[in-house]
């Protein structure tokens, strides 16, 4: 909010807002909070298997609406049940897996089902999960999960061997106490059409649990770039000042920001961002290195998460990543960056 001064004769003037800092946040960890911040983003909370919108053209979004409506059907008839009700229903094979490329509306068909379950369920990312595990430590998350008839797993990753094996086998704990499991995937836009290549990736990943999961396909381009391909130009400095005071938003130099990043636990980026009602990044460069670039990656998840508009100046945010970088092994991870940095820095187009 603005700070007025009132003067006797002339009225009163209106002092400039000063935004915020990011470097000025660094929440402390709450175990508690990232059990209970396991629910779909803000942007999905009114999204329904109803209001997704099937392309036409593309038959598999439909098939997938109607078999994981008949999947949250099941879900609601299994309710509280008893241990071995649940035990059934584990060797009965489950869970399910969506799989596509960006954008075709995988994660609100998830946030769907997720709504559309009953009794105590959980809803992350990949990362939020091996993050969880990081915070809390293995087994205390077994044991705050494995109560749970559902968890829901956004943007399944299998870019990284180590943290594959960890989920892998979370799940794989989770499934034994009879947790209904569902994942999406995170298809490279290039591999498009080629969908069942990442399902015998994830089952082969996952191998003692693969014949409990059921792969769905969902086709189609991505739904953010539709109307625009390219990545937004970048504005000019004192565009992105004036947009983050429009906002009310924090405003900081980008390599001020990078370092922040380092300080925090990926896992506290959401409650870093609690109240932030727009980013605006100075001089933004290009990021060479792999440990900065992998926490960018989770901050643009946690933006998009909450849908805090981004402006930017220096260079495009479509250039953040160098063609090295997203030829790479966490090449996955950064194109689901840019692809959601720059649908959040088309803030005059929504």
């Amino acid at each position: 909010m603005s700070t007025v001064l009132h003067l006797p004769r002339s009225g009163f003037t209106r002092l400039p807002i000063v935004p915020g800092s990011l470097l000025d946040r660094s929440p402390q960890l709450d175990r508690g909070r990232l059990v209970r911040d396991l629910v779909p983003p803000p942007r999905f909370d009114a999204e329904r298997f109803s209001t997704y919108r099937p392309d036409p053209t593309e038959p598999s979004q439909a098939a997938a609406v109607e078999r994981l409506e008949r999947y949250a059907a099941r879900l609601g008839q299994r309710g509280g049940g008893r241990w071995f009700a649940r035990r059934k229903a584990v060797d009965d094979g489950r869970g399910v897996y969506l799989d596509g490329g960006f954008g075709v509306g995988k994660t609100h068909l998830l946030a769907s089902l997720w709504h559309e379950a009953s009794g105590t369920k959980a809803f992350g990312t990949f990362v939020e999960y091996t993050n969880l595990v990081g915070a809390l430590g293995f087994q205390p998350t077994v044991e705050a999960l494995s109560g749970h008839q559902l968890v829901c797993i956004d943007e399944f990753e299998l870019d990284d061997p180590g943290d594959t094996v960890l989920m892998a086998t979370l799940l794989g704990r989770l499934a034994t106490a009879g947790v209904s499991l569902a994942a999406t995937s995170n298809t490279l836009p290039d591999a498009l059409g080629a969908g069942r290549f990442a399902a015998e990736d994830f089952l082969r990943e996952i191998q003692a649990l693969s014949a409990k999961f059921e792969v769905l396909t969902v086709d189609g381009p991505d739904y953010r770039h539709r109307d625009t391909v390219d990545s937004p130009p970048p504005s000019s400095e004192d565009e992105v000042r004036a947009g983050v005071e429009r906002e009310g938003g924090v405003l900081d130099h980008f390599i001020d920001v990078t370092r922040h990043l380092a300080t925090v636990h990926p896992s506290r980026y959401r409650s870093m961002l609690d109240g932030v009602t727009a980013v605006g990044w100075t001089h933004v460069r290009p990021v060479t290195d792999q440990a900065v670039a992998l926490r960018l990656v989770v901050l643009a998840d946690r933006l998009y998460d909450a849908d805090i508009p981004v402006f930017a100046s220096g260079l495009p945010l479509g250039d953040l990543f160098s063609a090295e970088m997203l030829a790479g092994g966490y090449r996955k991870k950064y194109f689901r960056a840019i692809s959601r940095l720059t649908a959040l820095a088309r803030h005059d187009l929504r």
